[in-house]
């Protein structure tokens, strides 16, 4: 419901009221419980009405996140996400090359190069359907 329809149906229920309380004095107050139960019916099934369209949004939104793969419509991984994190490795390949060539020569500059190759891949995949499907399995078999 927008915001036109919420004023037209506020609308709709004022008419309802000043129709309710006309009656009401036309009729007497032998009649007041009954037209103020059939006021707050009309109220009831409005609010009903708007719960009911508020749950079936939520249903659907939840649907389509599932359909997804269980991400959000504003999760895909903006340039700063993706690439952010490979240039901030690669600021602090810099001194750890210079410590790992330092302490351990040429072997420890492929240990650290492979650590950081490493952390990227593992970056990189982080999102890998492949890996799902793995995850999931082995929860299943748990």
């Amino acid at each position: 419901m927008d915001a036109h329809d919420a004023r037209l149906g506020d609308t709709e229920l004022k008419k309802e009221l000043a129709a309710t309380l006309h009656a009401r004095r036309e009729l007497g107050e032998d009649y007041e419980s009954a037209l103020v139960e059939s006021f707050l019916e009309k109220v009831d099934q409005r609010i009903d009405g708007a719960v009911d369209r508020r749950v079936r949004r939520q249903v659907a939104e939840q649907q389509m996140v599932v359909a997804r793969g269980s991400r959000t419509p504003g999760s895909t991984d903006t340039w700063g996400e993706r690439y952010g994190f490979g240039v901030v490795s690669l600021v602090a390949a810099i001194p750890l090359s210079g410590i790992g060539g330092g302490v351990a020569d040429l072997r420890g500059l492929f240990v650290t190069w492979a650590g950081i190759v490493g952390v990227n891949v593992a970056w990189a995949l982080r999102d890998s359907p492949v890996l799902y499907r793995r995850r999931e399995k082995r929860r299943d078999s748990e």
